[in-house]
């Protein structure tokens, strides 16, 4: 049937919404959804322009920021028509929305006052000056008086950056290449430049497609039906009773569409018409990210005369309403390079903070590093289970914490540094009387059941376990061996085949998916059931919950090797096409969420790991390198945005992520099955590997290496104590004891003012584990207090040093340890390096600039991102800053006083920061809201100075942090800001100074202000900072107040801090405890 011509006036457009809507029997609450709506934009746009609506067609452009006319705009700025394009570019962005947005209005502002100069209409240009350019004044007044100057010349030319300005034509035209390219690179036009591909009337073939439908439900149709209106539904009469075809095989509906074998576009995957309709959503459109393209020639520099990027510090500062405690918060490209300034504007940045071009060893990753280092590959550690482990998974913040599934239902817990299984459970129904009835006969005639998956929540306080006979348990976590019954669920019928975690609506739930062909998700809380979706035709294998901005969904892969997507909604699968292998198939995304890939096995053995490109739904690249035919269901996962691996063929096989070669296989010493299971912590430092004889063995790279020797360092080995060398010697140390010229030793003064407190439990010394939280209810934990009193307690080194300095502010080692940073009051940065077999100790002084005011006073890098830099302050604020776009994104109010401390937690995505103020602020690093904050709890009768220091360090768990203060050292849980433990010295001792973590998180290292006349004839010399080894534990420098730097090790014959003295006349001496905070003030330690 032909569709009439519609000439319809722009008042029926009412009339095309709501019959739009009812193509697809869409709900009213659907309707409102942005994405509907905006595609109902643009299908209206598209009529009108087809319709030649050109004045209504911008107008509903402008109205709807949808979609933004490059070519209207050119038009509109070609004829100088000024006051329509600033009303056209009002519907996208405003002045003050972004560096891009300013640069755009003032290039417009500033050609319209040229153009008013050069015909010399003085009042014109006067009135734009004032009306329009003055509100830059308050970003660049300079720049705003000499463009003000231009009235008084004869001609605006003799400007010496105004020179080549030729006529407005030809300026016009070069001004709009430089506009495209802001808005190019303008976030507020991103996905709003082009114009959705559609076929021509679409809108025309949508309400015909409507019209058809309400013509099969018409009980007597006609032939040639005569379309009147589209004001009312159609309806036929009914001449002798006919009766209407059946929509199934009707030619005008085309029958049930047919599978798609990709991604569908709006409207296709349709079971039947009558029954239901998908959400016309394309899952193309919120599964694909927004691109992200580089504009290297863009202006990212200030507002000038000519077109020259704008500054960072010409920013208009604004203050969101829903977060008081930003003062801005900038939603720029960070792809923006700089270019040249002009008119005298410094090109220096504004940050007051010294800078150095330093490069430290293993501080982020390179793209020229050797592939092969990277990933792990050195078998550290060999476990036992007990019986096969079937599913592995790492704790997601204490990345040594190994979750273990077995083939007998049994669950294991493993700290894999101190090889200790930390829990043991066999599998127990914990209610069986709630258990269904075909569960409790099952298990009666066959009791055997098998682990089909483990796995934690996304903060690790729960883990769930998937089982091969109905069930789902899970388990709360809270440490060390703590673990607790939370859940029971009778989820399936026959086994659950897959277990995750999601965060729909910002709750978690639990999805599983089972032999019944369902998947389900349930409140992770209370056990309820929120969704059940029904669609597979065979058992479903797998579940992969995933988020792309703010929509959540769910991938599903089943044995007959179908894949298909959901929305936590019930209205049906999105998309569904066919895995290769099409059998056991299992689908991960990169850690970073951008890039998606599966992995499945065929019946016939043939494997198969390949990306997918998800805007098309097809295999993007394919992986080579499998056996012909593996022996078993191949598993596989992803590290580090960078690596693939899978176990196949006795091995483990490793692909870089855009290369489809093999890079390497390992077979880790041998042992392994024919598809060993595999799991990644979540640095990528660490893999766990199944191996025979229900085994496990854990590979690890460099990096997991050096975490997993901080453990060796826990236990103290008697035996150490006895050995003739001490392997490791620090370069330090050696040159001491060989370099007479840097060696400077006093062999009978004393020494005063360092304190090493050793954290341990008086239970058992030798069992010290990285971690606080499960520990700090327990009065028998205790910190060992360890005092270096005398140059025989130590060895040490004095740095050298040649200049004129004075105290050392900072102290810092690299992180390959091979190297100390210092700064020095006046702003002297001080740097020793030194090689393994090459001792070199020079001090160098690296470049200082942009100093204050205000002073930078406490600085840190953001965990995940080296470019972002927190920056406390002076003047009581902290500034965000973006060394690649050279710009303070966020300033941060909440302390008082300056700030002293600054830390980030990356397990936590936190910043915590303290102040002079003895306040502790935790705030957010996504978005920079402040979440918590507490003032210290200070000792009874003590005062502090009035310029005392806060300071703060995460523990190694990422969850903890050590609180610095005069009056007292702390130990603080991140979330709650509770203070789980402290120390006080006695009130006549010397203030702390300053104090420390450890590498290994087990000691904390501290300096008194008391006199440390040992390497120094003035007797007001005293320490100020003091810094720990990044790989030696016991191994700290100490910055004086005299300006030298001096480095400490234990002796030799102890090989670590806080081992027993030597027995003498038959008796020990006592080395005090301090108990934790709540014990009385006469069992304090006394200094």
């Amino acid at each position: 049937m032909a569709y009439p011509k519609l000439n319809l006036p722009l008042g029926k457009l009412q009339e095309l919404l709501w019959t739009v809507r009812r193509i697809c029997g869409i709900e009213e609450e659907l309707v409102r959804m942005s994405s509907l709506s905006r595609e109902l934009v643009v299908l209206i746009l598209q009529f009108l322009d087809e319709e030649k609506f050109k004045e209504t067609v911008h107008k509903l452009e402008q109205e709807s920021g949808f979609f933004f006319n490059m070519k209207h705009f050119e038009d509109e700025v070609h004829n100088g028509n000024w006051d329509e394009v600033e009303r056209y570019l009002s519907g996208f962005t405003k002045v003050d929305d972004n560096r891009y947005s300013m640069k755009i209005f003032f290039e417009i502002r500033k050609q319209k006052y040229l153009e008013a100069l050069d015909k010399n209409d003085r009042s014109k240009a006067v009135e734009i000056l004032v009306k329009d350019l003055k509100v830059f004044s308050s970003f660049n007044e300079e720049l705003f008086k000499e463009i003000t100057q231009l009235l008084t010349l004869e001609n605006f030319r003799e400007n010496e950056q105004l020179s080549k300005y030729g006529d407005s034509k030809s300026a016009r035209a070069i001004m709009l290449v430089e506009l495209k390219k802001l808005i190019e690179a303008n976030p507020l036009f991103r996905d709003k430049l082009q114009f959705p591909n559609l076929k021509n009337s679409r809108l025309r073939t949508l309400i015909n497609q409507s019209l058809n439908w309400q013509h099969q439900l018409c009980k007597s149709p006609r032939p040639n039906p005569d379309i009147k209106t589209l004001f009312v539904d159609h309806s036929c009469g009914q001449p002798n009773g006919a009766r209407a075809p059946s929509p199934a095989n009707n030619p005008l509906l085309g029958g049930v569409a047919p599978k798609p074998g990709g991604f569908p576009a709006l409207g296709v995957h349709m079971v039947a018409i009558s029954t239901y309709c998908t959400v016309p959503t394309n899952l193309v459109s919120w599964m694909s990210n927004p691109p992200t393209g580089s504009h290297p020639t863009v202006s990212g520099g200030p507002l000038a005369l000519g077109a020259q990027p704008i500054p960072a510090g010409l920013k208009h500062p604004r203050t969101p309403p829903t977060n008081p405690s930003l003062d801005f918060l900038s939603g720029d490209s960070d792809h923006v390079s700089k270019r040249t300034r002009t008119l005298g504007i410094s090109d220096e940045a504004t940050l007051p903070v010294n800078v150095l071009p330093l490069s430290f060893p293993g501080h982020a990753h390179s793209q020229s590093s050797n592939a092969l280092d990277d990933f792990p590959k050195t078998v550290a550690r060999t476990l036992n289970q007990g019986s096969s482990p079937m599913s592995m998974d790492f704790h997601p913040i204490q990345q040594t914490l190994l979750l273990v599934g077995t083939n007998v239902g049994d669950i294991g817990l493993w700290e894999v540094g101190s090889r200790e299984r930390l829990v043991q459970r066999n599998f127990k129904v914990w209610e069986l009387g709630k258990c269904s009835m075909p569960l409790q006969a099952g298990l009666v005639k066959d009791p055997g059941v098998s682990v089909n998956r483990v796995i934690w929540s996304p903060d690790g306080s729960l883990f769930g376990v998937a089982y091969s006979r109905h069930l789902v348990q899970i388990y709360s976590y809270h440490g060390n061996n703590d673990v607790r019954q939370h859940l029971e669920i009778d989820a399936h019928v026959g086994g659950v085949n897959d277990l995750a975690f999601a965060l729909p609506n910002k709750q978690l739930a639990v999805i599983t998916c089972g032999d019944d062909k369902l998947i389900k998700v349930w409140d992770a809380t209370t056990g309820t059931k929120q969704y059940t979706f029904e669609g597979h035709e065979a058992p479903v294998y797998s579940v992969c919950p995933h988020h792309k901005e703010n929509i959540q969904f769910i991938f599903s892969t089943a044995l007959d090797g179908k894949i298909k997507a959901w929305l936590f909604d019930n209205l049906g699968y999105r998309i569904d096409y066919d895995a290769p292998g099409r059998w056991c198939t299992t689908m991960a995304y990169s850690a970073d969420g951008t890039r998606l890939f599966s992995c499945g096995t065929s019946k016939d053995g043939e494997s198969h790991i390949v990306e997918w490109n998800e805007s098309e739904g097809a295999v993007k690249r394919t992986y080579q390198g499998f056996r012909k035919r593996s022996l078993g269901v191949v598993q596989f996962d992803t590290t580090k945005n960078r690596f693939l691996a899978a176990g196949d063929d006795f091995s483990i096989k490793f692909w870089d992520m855009d290369n489809t070669q093999l890079l390497t296989s390992i077979d880790a010493d041998g042992g392994l099955p024919a598809s060993p299971r595999i799991r990644f912590n979540k640095d990528g430092t660490l893999l766990a590997v199944s191996a025979n004889e229900n085994g496990i063995k854990i590979l690890a790279n460099a990096d997991g290496l050096r975490l997993l020797r901080t453990f060796e360092n826990l236990a103290f080995d008697a035996s150490r104590a006895s050995e003739a060398a001490k392997p490791n010697v620090s370069p330090i140390s050696a040159a001491a004891a060989s370099s007479s010229g840097l060696t400077d030793r006093v062999a009978s003064a004393s020494v005063v003012g360092i304190s090493v407190m050793v954290e341990r439990d008086t239970r058992n010394n030798g069992d010290v584990k990285p971690r606080i939280a499960e520990e700090t209810n327990d009065k028998s934990k205790t910190w060992k207090l360890s005092e270096i009193n005398e140059p025989s307690q130590c060895r040490s080194l004095k740095l050298p040093e040649n200049l004129r300095i004075t105290k050392i502010s900072r102290l810092i080692y690299t992180n390959s340890g091979n190297a100390i940073l210092a700064l020095t009051s006046n702003a002297i940065h001080l740097l020793w390096k030194w090689q393994r077999n090459d001792h070199n100790s020079s001090g160098k002084t690296m470049t200082t600039f942009m100093p204050p005011p205000p002073a930078a006073t406490s600085l840190a890098f953001h965990p995940r991102d080296n470019n972002i830099i927190a920056i406390g302050m002076d003047d009581s604020t902290i500034q965000i800053y973006n060394v690649r776009v050279d710009e303070v994104k966020s300033k941060l109010k909440g302390h008082s006083k300056r700030i002293t401390g600054l830390a980030f937690s990356h397990a936590l995505s936190v910043l915590v920061s303290s102040g002079a103020d003895a306040q502790l602020c935790v705030w957010n690093s996504d978005g920079w809201e402040k979440q918590k904050s507490k003032f210290l709890q200070l000792p009874s009768g003590r005062s502090p100075a009035a310029q005392s220091e806060t300071r703060v360090q995460f523990h190694q768990d990422q969850i903890h942090f050590l609180v610095v203060h005069e009056t007292q050292l702390a130990i603080y849980e991140t979330t709650k800001l509770d203070c789980v433990q402290q120390w006080v010295p006695r009130e006549s001792a010397a203030p702390i100074s300053h104090a420390t973590f450890s590498c290994d998180s087990q000691l904390v290292y501290a300096s008194f202000l008391d006199v440390f006349s040992v390497f120094s004839s003035n007797s007001n010399v005293h320490p100020l900072v003091i810094a720990a080894h990044p790989q030696e534990p016991n191994q700290f420098s100490l910055g004086l107040s005299d300006g030298s730097v001096h480095v400490f090790e234990p002796l030799e014959s102890e090989g670590k801090w806080g081992a027993p003295p030597p027995v003498e006349n038959g008796s020990t001496s006592s080395v005090p405890n301090t108990p934790l905070v709540g014990a009385s003030a006469s069992d304090q330690a006394q200094r």
